[in-house]
């Protein structure tokens, strides 16, 4: 069996430019900022990149939930956190990367235990061009440009629910997260060893888990955030847990001429067909005022229809999906 936490979110970016890929080449100008953008068949989609979106979350988890975060050490051109993860959660839930001397046990790697794609935008568009000046000086003004975007962004992530606070000494490229030093601090944390592992106690391996994901209707995080408020909480959020890794979520909204629309016949044929790998319910929460009549008409009528769906508030799913967490944990 291979456990995992699968969800699938939408935020709603009505005036945004959350994630910014600064001036390009061929502007007429030096002062213009470009938001990130894939273009795709002569549109352009804006996006938030994975790792702006992991930034985010792990600002949440440290400023919400008093994650001690694992400190930063520069040297020269590459940066490295402590590689700790009995102590700093980060390291555990976010992997990490160090290249030790051979005398400290040589390079130890951590595939992340979170993994989350780019937040995309459903919609192709060309974004906003917005003018401005500087002029709060003596002299001529300094103008100049910046894009933002009206949109729906959508993500998929995934917790692997085997990997969370456990620690391999595999040589496996990902897998050898031990070294001399840790182990040491293992022993004497009293964690448990196994044949290729060493495992935090199911206490600590359960908070780190619900602490991700109920950092999520706390999200905060973007760029132009003074002039360009934006709220990036999910305005719905779909949680469930799986046998498997595949992430059979990722294409239950399409683009439409007015904008995104769930679709909820697809939602209800991915769901027949993985029923067989689902460990938990599926927990669908929205906000109220996000979704159209219409489909929300739709996910009650499915959940008539299939007993596994929940459906409320966003912080109501989650809670309830945490729930489920320490049994998963634990099996």
């Amino acid at each position: 069996m291979s456990k995992n936490v699968i969800g699938f979110m939408l935020i709603d970016a009505p005036h945004s430019a959350l994630n910014n890929a600064g001036s390009d080449a061929g502007d007429r100008t030096d002062n213009i900022v470009r938001v990130k953008a894939i273009r795709k068949g002569g549109k352009s989609y804006p996006y938030v990149s994975g790792q702006a979106l992991r930034y985010w979350w792990r600002e949440t988890l440290e400023s919400k939930f008093n994650w001690e975060m694992s400190p930063i050490q520069r040297d020269k051109k590459i940066a490295f956190t402590s590689a700790n993860p009995i102590i700093y959660p980060d390291d555990d839930m976010f992997g990490y990367m160090r290249a030790l001397s051979k005398k400290e046990g040589g390079t130890v790697t951590r595939r992340s235990v979170l993994s989350n794609s780019p937040l995309v935008s459903i919609v192709g568009q060309y974004p906003t061009n917005d003018f401005g000046v500087m002029a709060r000086h003596e002299g001529d003004p300094v103008p100049y440009e910046h894009e933002f975007y009206s949109t729906v962004l959508k993500g998929i992530f995934s917790i692997n629910l085997d990997t969370a606070g456990k620690f391999f000494t595999k040589e496996t490229t990902g897998y050898r997260n031990m070294y001399p030093e840790l182990i040491e601090l293992a022993e004497k944390e009293g964690l448990t060893n196994t044949d290729d592992a060493w495992v935090l106690d199911d206490e600590t391996r359960i908070k780190r888990v619900e602490d991700i994901i109920n950092a999520l209707p706390y999200l905060y995080g973007g760029a132009k955030q003074a002039s360009h408020l934006t709220d990036v909480t999910p305005k719905f959020l779909i949680l469930t847990s799986i046998d498997g890794g595949n992430h059979f979520l990722m294409n239950i909204i399409k683009e439409e001429k007015n904008g995104a629309k769930l679709d909820v016949e697809s939602l209800k044929e991915v769901l027949n067909d993985y029923d067989d790998i689902l460990l938990t319910n599926v927990y669908i929460g929205y906000r109220k005022g996000f979704l159209k009549d219409e489909t929300i008409t739709g996910l009650k009528e499915l959940s008539k229809e299939n007993s596994k769906l929940v459906l409320g508030s966003i912080n109501e799913i989650v809670k309830e999906f945490n729930k489920e967490v320490p049994k998963l944990v634990k099996e």
